[in-house]
């Protein structure tokens, strides 16, 4: 009988699985509130594991086309230097294959702050080399409706206090919501402009940008991660992306080496892809002219003006996301 060794499990990977039981174990003797409390402070824990050690910081507000960057990202680094295809960058997983790829720490920030015990400042990423992923908030909103709907999990509603699961509200009253619509994705927006100045090195990615002129935007990526631009792989890049590649493979879980983030919740339902319309300004298709005068009215009024997303500056008055701030 051939015997074939185990795999040595880095220790790192047994301690998470401990805390995790650990966590678990403790909640059963918790008030709801207080397990909860426990599992953010646990996936902070385990996002600071990764953000000590990764070269790099992708952070973005849900819905704000990470995913989609991602895949960009996976596809150069695969055409690049010959690594699989069908998986996506993780944290670590490409620079396991090839230690001249980079650790690419990727976070919505849900957990990170609080657990370093900074929730109102980013003062631990300022010598992080960073990259922030930004989209019009009323998009976010809307996209985030559907994400609430038909593809997150019952916990993670809870865990980070979405409306309940099961709810029936409207897409309006969702995107007007205190805890998870446009307040705050507008507050989340906020304390990043707020604090830019103070990062050695950052740059500032829009959606919208992306979708006008991919190959630029990513090679603007490519080049800050340090990596020589090669055109052809930024336009073989681009093309693998694009909103009817990815809805393809989707549908036929392509990426399933890398577990649902890109795989339909139930492929009869548009709704309940990852990748929907991918439309700029899309949020107007789902509201009446008086619901979007007041969606439109309170990002006017919020959101400070650095982002171009704004009545009171154009495009050309973005933050140059272009050189450190």
């Amino acid at each position: 009988m051939l015997l074939i060794p185990p795999q040595r499990c880095p220790m790192h990977i047994v301690a998470k699985r401990v805390t995790k039981w650990l966590v678990r174990l403790a909640s059963v003797f918790l008030s709801e509130e207080k397990s909860l409390a426990m599992e953010r402070w646990r996936r902070g824990r385990e996002d600071n594991w990764k953000f000590q050690r990764c070269d790099y910081v992708f952070a973005s507000y849900g819905k704000s086309g990470r995913t989609w960057v991602r895949v960009m990202i996976s596809r150069y680094y695969a055409v690049a230097y010959s690594l699989p295809e069908r998986i996506i960058m993780g944290f670590d997983n490409f620079h396991k294959i090839d230690r001249r790829v980079p650790k690419i720490f990727f976070t919505h920030d849900n957990y990170l702050r609080a657990y370093l015990g900074n929730p109102d400042s980013h003062r631990d990423f300022y010598h992080h080399k960073t990259v922030l992923l930004v989209r019009k908030p009323q998009d976010v909103a809307a996209s985030q409706f559907f994400q609430w709907k038909f593809r997150m999990r019952p916990y993670k509603k809870a865990l980070n206090k979405y409306p309940e699961h099961g709810k029936e509200i409207s897409m309006f009253e969702f995107v007007m919501d205190e805890n998870q619509g446009l307040p705050r994705i507008i507050e989340y927006m906020n304390g990043w402009i707020r604090e830019l100045e103070n990062f050695d090195n950052i740059l500032v990615v829009r959606y919208e940008d992306l979708r006008s002129e991919p190959e630029t935007q990513l090679a603007r990526m490519i080049d800050f991660l340090g990596e020589d631009v090669r055109p052809e792989v930024i336009k073989d890049a681009v093309q693998f992306a694009s909103v009817e590649n990815m809805r393809k493979m989707e549908s036929q879980n392509y990426f399933w080496r890398s577990g649902s983030r890109v795989q339909a919740k139930d492929a009869s339902n548009p709704d309940s892809y990852k990748v929907r319309k991918a439309k700029v300004g899309g949020y107007r298709d789902y509201f009446d002219d008086e619901h979007i005068a007041i969606i439109d009215g309170l990002v006017n009024e919020r959101l400070l003006p650095a982002y171009g997303y704004t009545e009171k500056e154009s495009s050309a008055t973005v933050v140059d996301a272009g050189s450190a701030a």
